[in-house]
């Protein structure tokens, strides 16, 4: 589970602006580190249009693949080397700069197929303005949700098509 927290090196990371801190747990054996740290993308106290949404990592990268107008990256496994080190050393708890969580957009459309076209099946479609390599690297290396940040007229949207199940506390 994804939750706001301020662990030592959350804190550390954090500590000039007092933001809150998500730890993602990797639950898959990561054999460099045993979570993640993310802090938001829109952080400044003013911004009240954007949500964090605590996504199931298996539904967002689904919705992800049907994305025919953005670049949908290829799995983990077929990343040439380098690019999979950069971002695991990107996203290790130790580096003094702690990333921030992806950012995504949702739109639903009709799904393929008749039912479809008759309209009466939609599917929701996710487009990353930020952080594609990021989101999958957690995925791969065993985060079951993780936080996302999205507009909020499409918060609930993501919510409904991505939500993770378990509950996640809300930052103060």
């Amino acid at each position: 589970m994804a939750t706001p927290t301020s662990s030592p090196a959350a804190a550390r990371a954090a500590a000039t602006d007092s933001e809150p801190v998500w730890v993602v747990p990797l639950h898959d054996h990561h054999p460099y580190y045993d979570r993640v740290c993310l802090r938001r993308v829109f952080a400044h106290e003013q911004d009240r249009r954007h949500r964090v949404v605590v996504v199931d990592a298996v539904k967002l990268l689904a919705c992800a693949e049907r994305d025919e107008t953005d670049y949908v990256l290829p799995p983990v496994g077929q990343w040439h080397g380098g690019k999979a080190r950069g971002i695991r050393e990107f996203l290790d708890p130790d580096n003094p700069r702690m990333p921030t969580m992806p950012y995504v957009t949702i739109v639903r459309r009709r799904a393929r197929g008749l039912l479809g076209m008759l309209g009466l099946e939609h599917v929701g479609v996710v487009s990353f303005r930020n952080g594609q390599h990021r989101a999958r690297y957690l995925a791969h290396a065993g985060a079951r949700s993780f936080p996302v940040e999205v507009h909020e007229r499409e918060a609930s949207l993501l919510m409904a098509l991505c939500g993770a199940s378990e509950s996640v506390a809300v930052p103060q």
